[in-house]
């Protein structure tokens, strides 16, 4: 909710494409540059103790916004320094946030599943988050979006602090802050299904998500609509990341999800091209629909299948980089599909965007046969073996890397 409000905030505060960018490129920039160190501490640290802490950051920044746009005093660079804060915050918040999970599933027989419905929640979240922010903008403003926002940290902290589990005791190692980083980076850049998959989705971040940084643009210039235009765009795409989440949400497993991966790349790069095409709203919708299932697919299908194949004790380090390939691409994609926007006009701009995600896809699926090569050994050994602890799986996959 908060991000398309913030789009809509700066649309309506400058009427600039390149704002937009800008205000993206500030907020997720910084998430990307902490990404490395974030993924390092959050090994030592207690995971549910740090969540606590960025909730309650979170909360404050959210609020501190909401006050500041119902007071009808808020500026372009207050905008910016605060989404340069909430960058920061989820540097650290979403490792915490994905390694905690394999302490809330006692089962490792479930863990799979759990992650798959993890993944898919948060990604559906991002995109029906900005449908709902649409129709509110809408009836009452940007401001209540940031209010709402903000008061519903409560009941995440709220919840953490009510969940019963078994801590694991946090492991100090001896190699230092740097020596961890230069492990974690060795692992992700030598294990081939890990490097591949995050390529494809840094790509995929990039081209892919400056279309919804730019909705705010097409609903007011090209469509000739209004908050409420962009409330229904922004719907359309939540449900299609809601179709999207429900399918994945399915699965037993995370195996086999480098074909869902490139399906739904291409099913994204064809939905980009017949939206910068349109300027027919209903067809604009039905773009939008597809777009929100295959940004979500991608999203949750790569989450997936990076955490299933990650070891445990770099499972961290390799979600860092996972939120890299996001807070490092979509800003640097939005700050781009900016420019080209405020060059050569908003379509034009999404045409690019949705033709790199078709040949990223065709990359993909050229690399498809090596990537199922080097995940058996590790599917295999789980599948053969289901009692086996956790640390087996971990020993064949850094073998595998």
């Amino acid at each position: 909710m908060t991000r398309l409000a913030t789009s809509w905030l700066v649309f309506r505060l400058t009427h600039s494409a390149l704002l937009l960018g800008l205000v993206s490129f500030s907020g997720q920039f910084i998430a990307f540059v902490f990404g490395p160190v974030a993924g390092v501490w959050v090994e030592r640290l207690n995971r549910r103790r740090l969540l606590v802490w960025t909730q309650v950051a979170a909360a404050v920044q959210s609020l501190a916004m909401a006050a500041l746009a119902l007071a009808h005093v808020i500026t372009l660079w207050e905008i910016v320094g605060l989404a340069a804060l909430q960058g920061l915050i989820n540097a650290f918040d979403m490792p915490g946030r994905q390694a905690f999970l394999v302490q809330m599933v006692e089962d490792r027989n479930d863990l799979g599943n759990a992650i798959a419905i993890n993944s898919s929640m948060a990604n559906t979240a991002r995109l029906i988050g900005p449908a709902i922010a649409g129709l509110m903008i809408a009836a009452v403003g940007e401001g209540w979006c940031f209010l709402i926002d903000g008061i519903s940290y409560f009941a995440v902290i709220a919840s953490l602090l009510m969940m019963r589990i078994n801590v694991e005791e946090v492991r100090r190692r001896g190699n230092g802050m740097l020596g961890e980083m230069r492990e974690g980076w060795h692992y992700v850049r030598t294990f081939v299904p890990i490097r591949t998959v995050l390529l494809f989705f840094a790509v995929l971040s990039l081209l892919g998500y400056p279309c919804i940084v730019l909705l705010p643009v097409f609903a007011g210039q090209v469509l000739q609509g209004d908050a409420h235009t962009l409330g229904w765009l922004s719907a359309a795409g939540g449900g299609g990341a809601l179709v999207s989440g429900i399918s994945l949400a399915l699965r037993k497993s995370a195996v086999d999800l480098a074909p869902v991966i490139q399906r739904a790349g291409i099913i994204l790069s064809t939905a980009l091209i017949f939206f910068g095409l349109s300027h027919i709203f209903w067809l604009s919708l039905a773009s939008m629909v597809f777009i929100g299932f295959g940004l979500t697919q991608c999203a949750s299908a790569s989450n997936a299948m990076i955490q299933s194949l990650a070891a445990d004790d770099m499972r961290a380090r390799v979600m860092s980089y996972y939120m890299m390939a996001f807070f490092g691409a979509a800003p640097c994609g939005s700050l781009l599909a900016g420019m080209l926007a405020h060059q050569v006009g908003p379509p034009r701009a999404i045409l690019c965007t949705g033709a790199g995600c078709l040949v990223g896809s065709l990359w993909f699926g050229w690399q498809l046969p090596n990537l199922r090569a080097s995940v058996q050994p590790i599917y295999r050994t789980a599948a053969l073996a289901p009692d086996h602890n956790a640390i087996g799986t971990s020993e064949v996959r850094k073998s595998v890397a």
